[in-house]
Order: C-alpha cells, then structure tokens, then sequence
C-alpha cells in the first residue's frame, strides 16, 4: 500500500454520500428560515447532552430513535408539523455529524426538503444565536 494513499473509514464515505445528498445551512441561515417560518428545526440530541449544552430555544425535540417516524405525514406516530413531504426540516445535533446522516434518513422516507444544521448546536453557540439554559456562562 502506498504511504501517501489515504483510506477514510466506512462511516467517513457514509457520512460524505449523505451530506452529498443534502443542501445544508449554516446557524445564520437557519435561524432566518426558523424566524421567517418556512422551516422547523429539530434537535435530535439526548436529553442528558442538551442538559449538559443547552437548547435551541425554537426546536422540536426529537431524539434519533423514533426521528423517522414522528415526521413521516403517513406515520400513525407522526407529530401534527408533520404535515406533508415538502415540510422544510433542519434537523441539528451537537456537531452536525449525527444530523447529517439523519436528514439523509428523512429524504429516504420521502422527506425532500430535509437537511441539517451545519456544525450542530457547537456552531450555534459559535454565531452568538439564542439558547435556552443548561450552556455553562463561560460558553455562551
């Protein structure tokens, strides 16, 4: 094997075919859609890791487990914003790793407009955007 071939692992190329499929949006633009109404944001992370960073202050929580189902419109388990396939979801965790594969998920399911957040709640705090307690003052 030649030293200066570089192998990425199994999850990296899985990781770079979801976000190839997504049109991802950074904290500013997000919050603008947020703000404007024309798209939902879900935080995906657990309850035990948004306690310890914080919360977005607008965001549906949703943890990864049963994502793909509360947001199917033809789920009997759906949430009501669930309204149909062309709802703008950006679904967020803490790095915007977990959200990306996520939202590929949610465009699997027929989802279309689903993407993420780029850098996850960490690039959130970064942008200076609003959040709800559990963020160390030191971090804001």
């Amino acid at each position: 094997m030649n030293p200066s071939t570089t192998v990425s692992s199994g999850i990296d190329r899985m990781l770079d075919r979801a976000r190839a499929r997504l049109r991802r949006v950074g904290p500013e633009d997000a919050a603008a859609e947020i703000a404007a109404g024309e798209a939902l944001l879900v935080d995906i992370r657990p309850a035990a890791q948004r306690a310890r960073e914080g919360e977005f202050p607008d965001a549906l929580v949703i943890e990864r487990n049963v994502l793909e189902w509360r947001l199917d419109p033809l789920s009997d388990a759906r949430i009501p914003e669930a309204t149909g396939p062309g709802v703008r979801w950006i679904v967020a965790c803490s790095e915007g790793y977990t959200s990306s594969l996520a939202a590929a998920s949610l465009l699997d399911v027929g989802l279309t407009r689903a993407t993420d957040l780029e850098g996850g709640f960490q690039a959130w705090l970064r942008a200076g955007l609003p959040v709800r307690d559990g963020v160390p003052e030191g971090n804001r």
